[in-house]
């Protein structure tokens, strides 16, 4: 019989990008590129602020998806959760949430500063994170390769939104 109640579990880890996560990784940052592509093509009109407003929509959605990761790591975390780990969650959920209202308000380039702002801070702290034991160690990598996609994205909407 086992004890239900405490569990030990080793993990050993490389800093090496598994095939899987770097197909999911990058393939989440494709719409957001598509949808910049499709807002600079359009430049006016429904087609400009269709794209615009999926941008918003899916980069929220991301970013929503990233505080629930930074949430579920927390739960395997040696010594429980740490408090950066929450706040992160807290913050990047706040942000993506909040970028939807804005949206929903027609608060376009507002939207888009909230994604911006979420989305700098995972590629700050995720590396923080990997090396302290609280992410993957290969989040280090993956961070910095996949969210300057994100965020080269989102400024190229903001600067399409900002002279409409």
């Amino acid at each position: 019989m086992t004890d239900q109640s405490r569990r030990q579990i080793e993990v050993e880890e490389r800093d090496v990008l598994p095939l899987l996560d770097i197909f999911f990784a990058f393939g989440a940052m494709l719409p957001l590129v598509l949808g910049a592509m499709v807002a600079w093509w359009a430049s006016t009109g429904p087609w400009f602020l269709m794209a615009l407003q999926f941008v918003i929509l899916w980069g929220s959605a991301i970013l929503i998806f990233l505080s629930g990761v930074r949430r579920g790591l927390s739960f395997r975390t040696e010594g429980g959760p740490k408090w950066l780990q929450l706040a992160t969650m807290l913050a990047l959920y706040g942000l993506g949430v909040s970028a939807l209202a804005a949206d929903w308000l027609n608060a376009l380039i507002a939207a888009l500063v909230f994604l911006l702002v979420g989305y700098t801070v995972i590629l700050v702290l995720d590396p923080i994170a990997a090396r302290r034991g609280e992410a993957p160690l290969y989040f280090g990598h993956l961070r910095r390769l996949q969210i300057p996609i994100a965020l080269l994205a989102l400024t190229i909407s903001l600067v399409i939104a900002a002279r409409a």
